[in-house]
């Protein structure tokens, strides 16, 4: 197939010059021009010019709109069966996020349910999920396990991302999570379930070839910084690319971890210390800032601000699960970026396309309008690229195109 985007009024590219990602004062700049034509031939991205001319193909005048490279979400956890909303209430009645997980509720909580449901279910249920984030432009996801906690559990939810890479129109990114949280059964034997995770999981996983990454979930009451570098290195020994879920509730120096071991990502941030924010400025590892975690925890915001102007590379992510973040929606997450972490609007768009897409290593296909590119754009009604998260409730996009072609919904 073949398309022509011709003349839109405003076409934001989010080009890195060739570079995998931006960092510091380069997210500032947006590759913002007008009167621009996009040609597309299949599903790559041609030219980027004016007055351009493609044979034998379909024409669309998007004179009086706003085109922009789809949404890129760095961080979910969609595939989850249960409801946690008594936990946003007892949250509301002060009940801290710690004190509901030693309770039993939290991550375990889902654990429950999940493991319970059918992966037939699972898979609807995501797929139905990701269907609503596509309509509000998002056309690359990441998606995590973590709610099945034991081999024959973690192997179906990710069995299940897999599949639903055939089934969904975005990309799907999958990362292992099996160190999320220690299961009930062996609360009383960490280690054990540590070798399950590193002995018997991840060789499983990688021979069967169903994640792309790993993660940990490095925090006070999860686990140890100790306990994260023996997974961690494990999973890099048997070449998975590793993320890290990092500094959200205290400051475990898992960042650093996350820089020596080379990291692709490391999220949540909100008590990054000041010498993990340099050892992260220095590094290629993309900082990955969830808002929406600390609106519903009514917590303190992962400083990007500051770690924008120390130099760092910052995407965001919606973190989408059923316990701190119901959001599906990167325009929602973008404005909570600027409002609560101190972005501008155009570091907030290239945190949500180039560098998110450089968060689950994509950057070199997706994530910016650029020539070689696949062509997945959103063709918006709007005045200027900044309405977006100026009025996220209202979806102003048109049209959202992916691999060249411009989708429609029902």
């Amino acid at each position: 197939m073949k398309l022509l985007l011709r003349n839109a009024k405003q076409l934001v590219t989010c080009s890195s010059a060739g570079q995998p990602f931006k960092r510091g004062k380069e997210m500032s700049e947006v590759g913002e021009l007008h009167g621009a034509d996009v040609s597309i031939e299949d599903g790559i991205i041609k030219e980027v010019g004016r007055n351009l001319s493609l044979a034998n193909c379909d024409v669309v005048d998007v004179s009086d709109k706003i085109v922009i490279p789809g949404f890129v979400d760095p961080h979910t956890h969609v595939i989850f069966d249960g409801s946690r909303e008594k936990e946003f209430a007892m949250r509301a009645g002060s009940k801290s996020y710690s004190e509901i997980a030693a309770n039993g509720g939290g991550i375990l909580d889902t654990v429950r349910a999940t493991r319970v449901a059918q992966k037939s279910t699972l898979r609807h249920l995501a797929a139905t999920r990701i269907e609503k984030m596509l309509r509000w432009g998002t056309t690359a996801i990441e998606i995590k396990s973590g709610y099945g906690l034991d081999f024959k559990n973690e192997v179906k939810l990710l069995e299940a991302a897999i599949e639903l890479k055939d089934e969904v129109i975005p990309d799907v990114a999958v990362t292992f999570l099996g160190a999320h949280t220690v299961p009930p059964e062996y609360m009383d034997n960490r280690a054990e379930y540590l070798k399950i995770v590193t002995d018997e999981l991840i060789p499983y996983i990688v021979e069967r070839e169903i994640a792309n990454f790993c993660d940990v979930f490095c925090d006070n009451g999860f686990f140890s910084l100790e306990e994260t570098k023996y997974i961690l290195t494990s999973a890099a020994s048997y070449g998975l690319r590793l993320k890290l879920h990092a500094d959200e509730l205290t400051s475990s120096g898992a960042v650093m971890l996350a820089t020596e071991l080379n990291a692709v990502s490391v999220d949540h941030l909100e008590n990054i210390s000041p010498d993990e924010t340099e050892a992260l400025s220095a590094s290629n590892t993309i900082g990955v800032v969830l808002p929406a975690v600390a609106a519903y925890l009514r917590s303190k915001p992962a400083p990007a601000r500051e770690l924008i102007d120390k130099g760092c590379a910052i995407a965001i992510g919606s973190d989408f699960n059923p316990g701190t973040s119901m959001v599906d929606n990167m325009q929602t997450v973008m404005w909570l970026a600027i409002s609560m972490n101190g972005m501008t609007v155009e570091e907030a768009l290239n945190s949500a396309t180039i560098n998110a897409a450089a968060a689950i290593a994509m950057s070199d296909r997706i994530g910016s309008i650029e020539v070689g590119k696949r062509a997945d754009m959103l063709i918006i009604d709007a005045p200027d690229y900044s309405y977006l998260p100026y009025h996220f409730t209202e979806n102003r996009i048109t049209n959202v195109v992916k691999n060249g072609t411009i989708l429609e919904f029902h």
